[in-house]
């Protein structure tokens, strides 16, 4: 078996300056059968990227936040039925942000209140600035931090843009369930993904608080120049982390983070460590929107940092997962999931064809359609030459 065509589609991608690195990996219930690399650490450089380079995992965080709250759903100190102001009595001074009058935000209060399985779904009615233009009004009419600012007060006092229930938003739902977790389980989120997630699945390089060791790993985060190419950049994720962020804050190795995947292929276990039961890993990948389904298009507030997100109609929503809903020959199963980070890490589990890999770079703005477009590259030549 030959992954030379998977390594044409890494190197391809750097010469033809569509990424200014990028790392792949794949693996099946065994274990890795691919990892390849292609381009340097800093464009130019004599450093090379590699499956153990350290990368911002941003919002790949959320999957393992996922994890966390499930482990506390099955030991019995959480419900996702109950509304997260039971856990989090600020949750309920929220309000929903209803329009401007001038440059006031207008407010009420909403139609109900959110549940911690909205929060896990993302329809608790949160938002995110760079896919919400009034949340990024509202921040900048306010005065308020947002992801990659460090006033967590002000970061949790981000108000609803729709009442909970009413639609698929992706926003800072995670963060929010992060405090839950804190809250059900009586321990920080650092404490808790190292002692119930990372140490049973042999994932040292995954943290919220890298090492000098660790740093000397991490790749840069780039961003275009004007004639196209690619030159690093100071944007970054404070350090010290101001709180330990279940939406955003983690950093990983491609390696390490393949084992979680890999563990969620098996049904929760890995090498004779269990994280979930299986049961709970297969409702992760069941439609939990109901009629609800993620939107097909998401324009851009911040194109800086994000980029307008098109994708097909009718996807649904798990936990912590996208869900692929239609088979495209050549390409992962329905009842695939799959998501992303915010610096362009993405990766996909797909236990119908006992497939999960991962696709990583370091650059703003996320979503960028040369990457999207080397993804699909890249997941073609691994199912033409893996299944």
């Amino acid at each position: 078996m030959s992954t030379s065509d998977i390594d044409r589609v890494l190197r391809d991608a750097v010469a033809e300056e569509a990424v200014p690195h990028i790392v792949a990996t794949v693996t099946d219930r065994s274990g890795t059968v691919y990892a390849g690399a292609a381009g340097s650490v800093t464009p130019g450089g004599c450093e090379s990227v590699a499956p153990d380079s350290l990368f911002r995992i941003a919002s790949m965080t959320k999957i393992v936040t996922t994890v966390a709250a499930l482990q506390q759903v099955e030991r019995g100190n959480l419900d996702l039925d109950d509304p997260v102001d039971a856990y989090l009595p600020g949750f309920a001074d929220l309000t929903v942000l209803d329009g401007f009058d001038g440059d006031r935000p207008r407010m009420r209060p909403p139609a109900r209140r959110a549940t911690v399985g909205q929060l896990l779904t993302h329809t608790s009615g949160l938002g995110y600035w760079f896919w919400n233009a009034d949340i990024q009004r509202w921040e900048t009419l306010t005065g308020t931090a947002n992801a990659l600012g460090g006033d967590r007060d002000g970061f949790f006092s981000a108000p609803l843009v729709a009442d909970p229930g009413e639609r698929f938003e992706y926003g800072i739902s995670t963060d929010w369930l992060g405090q839950v977790v804190e809250k059900a389980s009586g321990t920080s989120l650092d404490d808790y993904f190292r002692r119930e997630v990372f140490e049973p699945l042999k994932m040292p390089d995954t943290t919220f608080t890298p090492d000098a060791e660790a740093r000397n790993r991490l790749v840069p985060l780039h961003a275009r120049t004007p004639d196209g190419g690619w030159q690093a950049i100071d944007l970054d994720l404070p350090q010290p982390p101001p709180w330990y962020s279940g939406g955003h804050g983690l950093y990983s190795t491609p390696n390490d983070f393949l084992r979680l995947q890999r563990a969620l292929l098996n049904g929760g276990s890995l090498d004779g460590s269990a994280v979930l039961r299986q049961a709970t890993v297969e409702s992760m990948f069941r439609n939990q929107l109901g009629t609800l389904s993620f939107p097909a298009h998401i324009p851009t507030a911040d194109p800086v940092v994000a980029s307008t997100w098109d994708g097909p109609s009718g996807l649904k929503w798990g936990y912590g997962v996208l869900l692929t809903t239609e088979q495209e020959p050549g390409y992962r199963s329905p009842g695939s999931g799959s998501w992303a980070g915010l610096f362009n890490t993405y990766f996909w589990v797909d236990p119908g064809s006992d497939l999960t890999g991962a696709i990583y770079s370091q650059f703003v703005p996320f979503a960028d359609p040369a990457i999207l477009g080397v993804c699909r590259d890249v997941e073609k030549q691994v199912y033409r030459t893996l299944r």
